[in-house]
């Protein structure tokens, strides 16, 4: 019976971004991914004269890596350097600002600052393979990327209904994402960023499936109990 439900779409309702140019060459705008609050980052800073340097880096004996967790107000707080204003930055202008204070301020002469975040993750529930929350250490990733991580969709899933719920700034937002159309594909809806949650909803097929053993069983669960009500009847009539 499954079978025969999944007959019923279509190959554009199944595929990714269906009515796209093979042929076709698109300008892709870049996504700056900025620093956000509850991230937790590693900065290192460094310098050709390290005995310097050191004194501007959290000292941990035990090798693990530490880091800075951007608190509510927006600020982390550094050796030396102490609480900076960090939150809504890129990451080039985050390493700007702590190369510029650096300098200017006569700390160190030519510092070399690299910064990552930590604690990146998303979480992925609905119709894929493998739902659950997942981590990643890029600055950014694509809405397919995610996907991959999760093991992709099931055949069950709406290539052209995938919610993705973010909370940025302290405003919720909720955008829809057509994966069957290639104009998906220069939108930035198409980036994920930490935090964000990915729902994939169920096709046609799939509600319809659900439907149909849910009434099944209580159909014949009502021409069970009928069927007993009868004889029963008919055995106190003799």
């Amino acid at each position: 019976m499954g079978l025969l439900f999944t007959s019923c779409s279509s190959r554009k309702q199944i595929q990714y971004f269906s009515d796209i140019d093979t042929q076709a060459r698109e300008t892709v705008a870049p996504v700056t991914p900025t620093v956000q609050v509850n991230d937790l980052l590693s900065i290192t800073i460094s310098s050709s004269t390290p005995e310097l340097a050191a004194a501007y880096n959290i000292v941990n004996p035990d090798k693990a890596e530490l880091g800075y967790l951007v608190a509510a107000d927006g600020t982390i707080t550094l050796p030396v350097l102490g609480a900076q204003k960090v939150a809504g930055l890129t990451f080039s202008d985050l390493d700007q600002l702590l190369r510029s204070k650096l300098i200017n301020g006569g700390h160190l002469a030519d510092p070399v600052v690299i910064i990552r975040r930590l604690n990146a993750k998303f979480t992925v529930l609905g119709e894929v393979t493998k739902p659950g929350t997942y981590s990643f250490t890029e600055q950014n990733i694509t809405l397919l990327q995610a996907l991959g991580y999760a093991g992709d969709l099931t055949i069950y899933g709406k290539r052209s209904d995938i919610l993705v719920i973010r909370e940025e700034n302290g405003v919720r937002t909720y955008t829809t994402v057509d994966l069957t159309s290639r104009a998906t594909l220069a939108s930035n809806s198409l980036i994920i960023k930490p935090n964000d949650v990915i729902y994939v909803n169920p096709n046609d097929t799939r509600v319809k499936s659900a439907g149909y053993i849910g009434g099944f069983t209580t159909l014949m669960t009502t021409i069970s109990v009928a069927l007993s009500t009868v004889v029963t009847i008919l055995v106190l009539s003799k």
